[in-house]
């Protein structure tokens, strides 16, 4: 089969590589859409350290069942499918409970690093367990699908994130996290959405997608204006999706005393939290990480329309022109948000 492979830092090029095999519940499934995260982004330069090469990347995807595994009983060849970006292994303390996203031997499709190797679906194929695949309408269009795992990552920070109807929300960050974000947290019973970003253009999109008000947070004083649009109080629930400590910092800042502060994003390692600002004001932090169960629900809002994806897809480019986009995304000329590959163009 084709794969695009990282064999070098910033080194990549489609070449021939092995077909996966079938084991007993694995199925193979033939790649019609994946989407290119920002985290292979980071990968392609190292700075991630969890995309060591030699590696073929991908784990936003969607696709149709090509083979099937002896044990396989729910799905069959022909069927539409996504899966989980996170091979979870169902028989730790964390899976047993339901927390297959704190999977003691959890692993991620198209990672590697110094505990495994997973290749993921930058590829005509891939192979992945049952157990984390889900049957997609046939009404849905791939590109849409391979959307799913980030729809999850945005649904499980809102059912993370303690909601009252009517409540006021804050969103720091409106990158495509943030924007997926934003509809799901409108969804959980928000009232007032409240964006925040640097880029003007996102912060357009965001109000076209449910933010009522957006904040160009190098333009004016982000917590004071939330102030003026909460009566004087700050916001009910923020969540931060950017990962930094001025990001971060601003979140605490916008929430009310007794409210809920949800960390989405974590593009930086460490930072720096105001501690007294969250002791003394009585803020209840959450952290968010990835999805825990979410794709039926993903599935059918966006079947539904009541999450939109197709303002975040800027672009669709073949598996081929994957080496072009990536030297083109990884050097800021690119300007898209979200960019879908297709090994079958």
């Amino acid at each position: 089969m084709k794969a695009l492979l990282l064999s070098e830092y910033k080194q990549l090029a489609v070449t021939d590589f092995a077909q996966p095999e079938v084991t007993a519940d694995d199925i193979l499934i033939q790649i019609r859409a994946c989407g290119i995260c920002g985290s292979d982004i980071h990968g392609y330069d190292g700075s991630s350290g969890r995309r060591i090469p030699p590696l073929v990347m991908g784990h936003e995807a969607a696709g149709v069942v090509s083979a099937v595994g002896s044990n396989v009983r729910q799905f069959e060849v022909g069927d539409h499918v996504t899966f989980d970006s996170t091979v979870s292994c169902g028989k730790c303390h964390f899976c047993r409970r339901g927390n297959i996203n704190l999977c003691d031997n959890r692993r991620v499709l198209g990672v590697s690093c110094d505990e495994y190797r997973r290749h993921g679906a930058f590829a005509e194929f891939v192979a992945v367990p049952q157990h984390i695949c889900y049957h997609l309408p046939k009404t849905l269009p791939f590109e849409h699908a391979a959307m799913i795992e980030a729809v999850s990552v945005a649904v499980h920070a809102a059912n993370r994130t303690p909601v009252t109807l009517g409540d006021s929300a804050v969103v720091v960050g409106s990158g495509m996290i943030g924007l997926l974000v934003i509809q799901a947290i409108r969804l959980a019973g928000c009232s007032t959405v409240i964006a925040v970003d640097l880029d003007e253009g996102r912060l357009e999109i965001a109000k076209s997608l449910g933010a009522d008000v957006g904040l160009k947070a190098d333009a004016v004083d982000v917590p004071a204006e939330v102030q003026k649009l909460t009566n004087g109080r700050g916001a009910d629930v923020v969540l931060e999706v950017v990962g930094a400590t001025p990001t971060i910092q601003t979140a605490v800042a916008c929430a009310r005393k007794g409210g809920v502060v949800t960390l989405v994003g974590n593009l930086a390692p460490t930072v720096e939290m105001p501690l007294q600002a969250i002791v003394t004001r009585e803020l209840a932090v959450f952290g968010s990480c990835a999805s825990n169960g979410e794709y039926p629900a993903c599935i059918e809002l966006l079947e539904k329309g009541a999450i939109r994806v197709e303002p975040l897809i800027t672009a669709k480019a073949s598996l081929e022109e994957g080496p072009d986009w990536f030297a083109r995304l990884y050097q800021g000329e690119a300007g898209a948000m979200k960019v879908i590959l297709d090994p079958t163009r």
